[in-house]
């Protein structure tokens, strides 16, 4: 397999530049994201730093061999960077000098000692073996909950570390030139970092936003419960699954007692937290399989699977005497307590009828003294 170093460097470089280019048409008129901004930044500056070593033997110059180096590494470790930024690793963030250093030292002895253009090559190739080694620790991280496509990335990186890795073993990175199998493989796993990680940071971004889209047209922003929308529809799901298991449903309505009160006297920032409070005693005291969903202001309801009535008594109990020895920080006089009314779902009762009779259920705990459970009657009917 024979490449020539240069013309593979001008088409390494040519693609990077292509690459931020469509970045930069991406991100045109869409939210900003600073991970991929940043990434977008990195494959121009290799991009460049490539063209530019290229060019450099026709420029006769060996300040423009020194600012094509630094180019190149910069580009480098500005991905690193959109890898932390991305991955919210902020201690690494701080940390970044570090890596800086140890490319600075590293190229200015390799210049020192009168490395040859190929050597410098070498150099660089193996600075960026290692930072990519790097990066695929953190996409293959076994103890994180990673995607397909993060790993798939990952495995590439390991690959290319290990070509650039064998290639510097093997040939010495000095005069391998391209010309050997060996130094052809190292350049076609630099193309292939190129392109599986260009298109592959650029995937990864776009997963996170969907999924962002996603949870906020299912989640209540306020308590990250389910939004009425959602609770609706997944509550349907556990109906029909529950009616073809012949299993229990049952089906709660909690509101907050005296909820205006507490805005009036607190201010709506209190409410706010009273409502975020709840939300998370509620998941402190449920199952997995439960649903919580916040269907407006003050307003919440559950759906327990597989429950029976017993079992769902007892739920609703111990998240009422838990709420009620809840505190809110911004209203330390202020005791919190739920009405709630419960029901279960009867053999194919259409679920909103099963929330109208949980509700009428509420209604009562309300007139009979709030922060309590009142289980609505059962539908009885003829054969």
């Amino acid at each position: 397999m024979v490449i020539d170093i240069q013309t593979f460097m001008l088409a390494l470089g040519v693609g990077n530049v292509a690459f931020a280019l469509l970045m930069a048409c991406y991100m045109h008129g869409a939210e900003r994201s600073l991970a991929l901004r940043d990434w977008m930044w990195a494959r121009l500056a290799c991009g460049l730093g490539e063209c530019a070593w290229w060019i450099a033997p026709r420029m006769g110059s060996h300040v423009f061999e020194v600012f094509a180096l630094g180019v190149w590494i910069g580009g480098v470790l500005l991905e690193v960077a959109a890898y932390c930024r991305f991955f919210g690793f902020r201690s690494l963030w701080r940390l970044m000098p570090v890596p800086i250093g140890i490319a600075i030292v590293t190229i200015g002895c390799a210049l020192f000692a009168g490395a040859s253009r190929t050597q410098m090559t070498a150099v660089v190739g193996g600075l960026i073996a290692v930072y990519t080694f790097n990066a695929s620790v953190v996409l293959l991280d076994l103890r994180k909950k990673r995607t397909l496509l993060e790993r798939i990335i990952g495995v590439n990186d390991v690959l290319y570390a290990l070509a650039i890795g064998i290639w510097l073993v093997v040939e010495k990175g000095a005069n391998a030139g391209g010309t050997t199998v060996i130094g052809g493989l190292a350049y076609l796993a630099s193309y292939l970092l190129m392109i599986v990680t260009g298109f592959g940071f650029l995937l990864m971004c776009k997963q996170r936003d969907d999924r962002q889209m996603q949870r906020m047209a299912t989640i209540d922003s306020l308590t990250d419960a389910l939004n009425r929308r959602a609770f609706f529809e997944r509550a349907e799901s556990a109906r029909q699954l529950t009616l073809r298991l012949r299993k229990p449903l049952a089906l709660l309505m909690l509101d907050l007692d005296h909820f205006k009160q507490l805005n009036d006297n607190f201010g709506h920032a209190c409410g706010d937290q009273a409502l975020r409070l709840f939300a998370d005693t509620a998941r402190g005291v449920l199952r997995d399989p439960d649903l919580l969903g916040r269907l407006g202001g003050e307003e919440f309801a559950l759906a327990l699977p597989g429950t029976p009535l017993e079992g769902a008594l007892q739920a609703a109990e111990r998240l009422r005497v838990t709420l009620s020895q809840a505190v809110i920080d911004c209203a330390p006089t202020y005791r919190m307590s739920v009405s709630i009314g419960l029901v279960m779902v009867e053999p194919n009762e259409e679920l909103t009828a099963a929330l109208a009779r949980a509700d009428h259920a509420l209604y009562a705990a309300k007139t009979g003294g709030r922060n309590r459970v009142e289980v609505g009657p059962a539908i009885f009917k003829s054969a």
